[in-house]
């Protein structure tokens, strides 16, 4: 992993942390949000307005479907923020 992807997704965990009020290390990129964190559609849109505030994006809301853990919230942050 380059340097700006560990730091891209290190960011990450920490939102997605603070938004389902979990320990960063708690958190394991592939285990779903839902299933495994027990996490709701408010606190996942909350996730979702944290990650556009952090890079000044905008998430088109047909992406939310694919936010389900660390891994594809990265992917489609990535996507918006054209990295």
């Amino acid at each position: 992993m380059t340097l700006a992807l560990t730091e891209r997704m290190d960011r990450i965990r920490e939102i997605v942390a603070e938004h389902l009020e979990l320990e960063v290390t708690d958190l394991d990129d592939d285990s779903n949000f839902i299933d495994v964190y027990s996490a709701d559609s408010l606190a996942l849109m909350d996730v979702l307005a944290a990650l556009e505030r952090e890079w000044g994006i905008e998430i088109d809301q047909s992406q939310f479907a694919r936010i389900v853990d660390v891994r594809s919230a990265y992917e489609v942050v990535a996507e918006s923020a054209s990295w």
